[in-house]
């Protein structure tokens, strides 16, 4: 897996657009679950949908969910759905869109930390 992560905590890390061909390398990496923040077809039908991810995640053993949420368009129901998650899924933890950021906003608003 070439792209990048950046890890918030030790239980929780964020990365650009993964592939379903990196969820292997997820899992032997050590992360347990992952969250797709980022929309279907945001990028247009080249991007691989949150069910092509989702199927390689379960296949690669990783809890997975599916949680868009649209940049710039965070909602407090966002927040609360990502701070349910974060309480109730396996750790640690990648959360993806299309360039990390928006998982880390939400992380920030879930758990209080600027």
């Amino acid at each position: 897996m070439s792209t990048p992560i950046s890890a918030l905590n030790p239980d929780f890390a964020v990365a650009p657009q993964l592939q379903p061909g990196d969820m292997a390398a997820v899992a032997a990496a050590g992360f347990k679950s992952v969250i797709i923040n980022r929309p279907d077809y945001e990028a247009g039908p080249d991007q691989p949908t949150a069910a092509e991810v989702s199927a390689a995640a379960k296949a690669a053993g990783l809890a997975v969910e599916y949680q868009p949420v649209i940049s710039g368009g965070m909602t407090a129901q966002d927040v609360a759905r990502f701070t349910e998650l974060l309480a109730t899924m396996p750790k640690p933890i990648l959360a993806y869109c299309r360039s990390g950021t928006r998982c880390t906003v939400l992380y920030r608003a879930a758990t209080g930390n600027s």
